[in-house]
């Protein structure tokens, strides 16, 4: 499976200097042979594969006030062992929002982060595979309510990136200039 990892982070552009800098980060770590998947909650190893998926529709985004993190977040999830990241993005869609999404829908990760997590667990780095989502935000939403306070469509110049991951406003940034969303 770390040649499907392998094969999604060579699959992005770097916007950025530090998108570079955690993009080969990344491809040094998956090439090392370390291990990928987090195998005991909260962090065991203490880095370990996320797949964020941000579901968009039109200049809006869909946040989570995730309860553990104190953030509002993409939703997402950590990678099971064997799985194939996209397969997570599926996976966590139905789990966290209940949505059904093809598996045609997912395509090739946007951007790569390594994170040092913040919140109420174990510290350790996600290296965290973000996906673009197309969503409908006139859709009734359930989520899982263990898991999150709120969930919430946000305009992208309304984001509060003040209690966001800190890497959000470079993935809009990112997803601005794409455009193909």
């Amino acid at each position: 499976m770390s040649i499907a990892v392998r094969d999604e982070l060579l699959a992005i552009t770097a916007l950025d200097a530090l998108e570079q800098q955690h993009l080969s980060d990344a491809l040094a770590w998956v090439e090392s042979g370390a291990p990928l998947y987090r195998v005991e909650k909260p962090a065991t190893p203490p880095k370990h594969l996320v797949s964020y998926f941000v579901l968009v529709d039109a200049e809006h985004l869909l946040l989570v006030d995730h309860i553990q993190a104190g953030l509002w977040l993409p939703s997402g999830g950590h990678v099971e062992p064997g799985e194939h990241p996209r397969q997570t993005v599926l996976r966590e869609i139905k789990e966290e929002l209940d949505f059904d999404v093809a598996a045609s829908d997912i395509g090739a990760p946007l951007m790569i982060t390594c994170t040092r997590t913040v919140g109420s667990t174990l510290p350790h780095t996600d290296v965290s595979l973000w996906y673009v989502v197309r969503g409908d935000r006139r859709a009734a939403i359930a989520f899982e309510q263990a898991e999150f306070h709120a969930v919430r469509w946000f305009a992208f110049d309304d984001v509060p990136f003040h209690r966001c991951d800190p890497h959000l406003s470079r993935f809009l940034e990112k997803l601005r200039r794409c455009r193909d969303f």
